[in-house]
């Protein structure tokens, strides 16, 4: 737990095994996990790493998201799930780089980008300058290329006269 920045708390009841494998795959693909934890144990880890902002969180069936990797991609993968499924789990708060995050706090954050996506805007804002620039190079020296081929054009005609 001390090594986990995002931890996200959902209530699992009312999900069968089935909507819970599913919801486990869907995780997976966010590079995160769901435990079902024992609040008693979760209380004593929580406590002992330092995380006392979950303490109010884990009472009765209660799992864990933990986020591996991208916090948003996590938040998005348990909306969606939640969202198709009535409500369920049930999401309750967790804590997001360490600080508490609160329910509508959760479903602000799966409504951003991945960091996937953030980071293809920020490179195609980068190389877009970029590109325009060699575009106008480009033209500017074909421009100069085809002036050049003119003016020897030219000076042949006038030779040759």
């Amino acid at each position: 737990m001390r090594d986990q920045d995002t931890i996200l708390a959902a209530d699992f009841r009312g999900l069968s095994v089935k909507e819970m494998a599913d919801f486990r795959g869907r995780l997976r693909e966010a590079e995160a996990q769901f435990s079902v934890v024992k609040n008693t144990l979760a209380r004593r880890a929580a406590t002992d790493a330092e995380r006392e902002q979950l303490l109010p969180l884990l009472t009765g069936p209660c799992g864990l998201v933990w986020a591996g990797g991208d916090a948003a991609a996590a938040a998005k993968a348990l909306k969606e799930f939640s969202d198709e499924h009535d409500g369920r789990p049930a999401i309750t708060g967790g804590l997001l780089e360490g600080e508490e995050i609160d329910v509508p706090g959760i479903t602000r954050l799966a409504k951003l980008p991945s960091r996937d996506q953030l980071m293809a805007n920020m490179a195609s804002g980068l190389v877009a300058p970029i590109s325009g620039l060699a575009g106008g190079l480009d033209s500017l020296l074909s421009g100069l290329a085809r002036t050049l081929a003119s003016v020897a054009a030219q000076r042949e005609g006038e030779e040759a006269a």
